[in-house]
């Protein structure tokens, strides 16, 4: 079931009783607590797919010649 509710939706999943049941009794939040995981686990692959497409660009930018970019900066700041 998912309910939209402005940015936010309602998703709901089965958890056995008995670890919904220890988890309160242990205080633990269910809801945020599978928020923030949701949460975190998306960045967490974001940030990995991310790295694997710098990854990819490693044969472009050993292509660029620093140095002459650099020159190509310092022309532009001292023709303003």
């Amino acid at each position: 079931m998912v309910v939209i509710l402005s940015n936010y939706v309602t998703v709901s999943t089965k958890v056995r009783k008995d670890v919904v049941e220890k988890a309160r009794r242990l205080g633990i939040k269910v809801s945020e607590f599978l928020r923030k995981s949701l949460e975190d686990e998306v960045a967490r692959r974001e940030l990995e797919e991310a790295k694997k497409k710098l990854e990819g660009m490693d044969d472009t930018l050993e292509k660029i010649d620093v140095g002459r970019v650099v020159q190509s900066i310092r022309e532009d700041r001292e023709g303003k």
